[in-house]
């Protein structure tokens, strides 16, 4: 992208909000269009400026910051949501990940590391802090997936056959990201990988041949 990043900053404390809007003024690749005080007025003001990026609290009045990632993500595609909470372990950090949030990191971040978290997220890659990052961790731990051969066909790679075995079981892109903790730019990506060397057209050709070769 040309020009500074478009950042949208939302939470429901002024002085919070305020701090935010200036230490990323002060980005001579950050540009601050609006600020709000909770999800509601965030989406009036992501339909007027269309910002590249939201920085995003969790916790606030009138729409919270999971309902509001929500409603952004699938009323404004081409914008990215990072969130910005107090506490890492906080269920809630989860929850907006899954509405499709690309990061998630708490209010004792240094400016640098959210500048870097927003320009990664408008890049399509995840940024979490590490207390979300243990989360994580731990539910993937719980939930295992289904091993993957070690001899895969057509070249395909251990994390193709992974996202080849989610597509199969009929999961969507989004539920496939959630399921391996990346971005889902990152799935599509390997998705169109697998198609080309599988040399299927769409999702269903890649479902038959995965029960063809055992996948499944």
């Amino acid at each position: 992208m040309t020009g500074p990043l478009r950042v949208l900053v939302v939470d429901d404390q002024q002085i919070m909000r305020e701090g935010l809007v200036t230490i990323l003024d002060l980005l001579a690749d950050v540009r601050v269009v609006a600020s709000a005080g909770d999800g509601a007025e965030a989406l009036k003001l992501v339909a007027k400026h269309q910002p590249d990026v939201v920085l995003m609290d969790l916790r606030m009045p009138r729409l919270d910051g999971v309902a509001a990632t929500r409603r952004i993500v699938a009323e404004h595609p081409a914008c990215a949501v990072v969130i910005l909470t107090t506490f890492g372990d906080d269920d809630d950090a989860l929850e907006a990940l899954r509405a499709g949030a690309r990061g998630v990191l708490t209010k004792d971040s240094g400016r640098d590391e959210i500048a870097r978290a927003l320009h990664q997220a408008v890049a399509g890659h995840m940024t979490l802090a590490a207390p979300v990052q243990d989360r994580l961790l731990a539910a993937a731990a719980a939930q295992p997936l289904a091993p993957v051969r070690s001899e895969l066909p057509d070249g395909l790679t251990p994390r193709e056959g992974e996202v080849l075995m989610l597509i199969a079981t009929g999961l969507t892109n989004r539920e496939i990201a959630e399921r391996l903790f990346v971005s889902e730019t990152t799935i599509k990506t390997h998705i169109n990988h697998v198609f080309s060397k599988i040399g299927a057209r769409d999702r269903a050709a890649a479902i038959t041949y995965a029960g063809r070769h055992g996948l499944v």
